[in-house]
Formats: structure tokens, C-alpha cells, sequence
């Protein structure tokens, strides 16, 4: 199994794109301060993710979110996300929803 996950800072508003074999403890990471990516560039909130049946899989969605180099395409992306937690909300998880990728997946990283 693989996640592709979406970060935003609260305190600049730019994202940081990730994908993982092991979500939970991947964002602990980055709650923590434990990624150097992310650190003193906080605090982050988990605003969107996608589940998929490998990593690769993730990796490749991450990739192509990346490619996007757009925080406007993300932001759409994201505001979908909201949308669906919210129509998703009595489903247990994680403290956030997950949803199987209804869209290609893509990456976009901080910058």
C-alpha cells in the first residue's frame, strides 16, 4: 500500500508533497520535526492525501503533482479534499479521511 499526502504550512500557506509505504508515521515525522524538509517551516496541517495499492503508484502521483508547479492547481486539488472529508465524516481513520484516488495522482513540493 502506498499514500500520497499533501502538507500546508500554517504559517507561509505553501505545501510540501509526500508520498509514503507508512502514513501514519510519516506524518508524525513531520509533526515532530523529524524531516528536514519540513522543519522550522511549520506548523503543518495534512490538507489532502490518496491511497493507492503500491508505493509506486503513489511515488508516480506524487511526481505528477509535482510537475504541476502550480500552488493554484494544488489548491483545487485540496479544496476537493475538503470537500470530501466532509461528506466522508463518520468514516473512521487516521483523525483525517482517506479516499481512493479518483483523479491522477501528483506531488508538489515546498518553494
Amino acid at each position: 500500500m502506498g499514500y500520497l499526502y499533501i502538507l500546508q504550512s500554517e504559517t507561509t500557506s505553501h505545501f510540501y508533497i509526500g508520498s509514503t509505504p507508512e502514513l501514519e508515521r510519516r506524518l508524525a515525522e513531520h509533526f515532530r520535526g523529524h524531516s528536514l524538509a519540513t522543519r522550522n517551516r511549520g506548523p503543518w496541517k495534512l490538507v489532502h492525501q490518496e491511497r493507492f495499492d503500491t508505493l509506486l503508484e503513489a511515488r508516480r502521483r506524487e511526481s505528477e503533482i509535482k510537475r504541476w508547479k502550480s500552488a493554484t492547481m494544488i489548491r483545487a486539488l485540496v479544496e476537493g479534499s475538503v470537500w470530501l472529508e466532509r461528506a466522508d465524516h463518520d468514516r473512521p481513520g487516521l483523525g483525517f479521511e482517506s479516499h481512493e484516488p479518483t483523479i491522477p495522482v501528483t506531488t508538489i513540493s515546498p518553494g
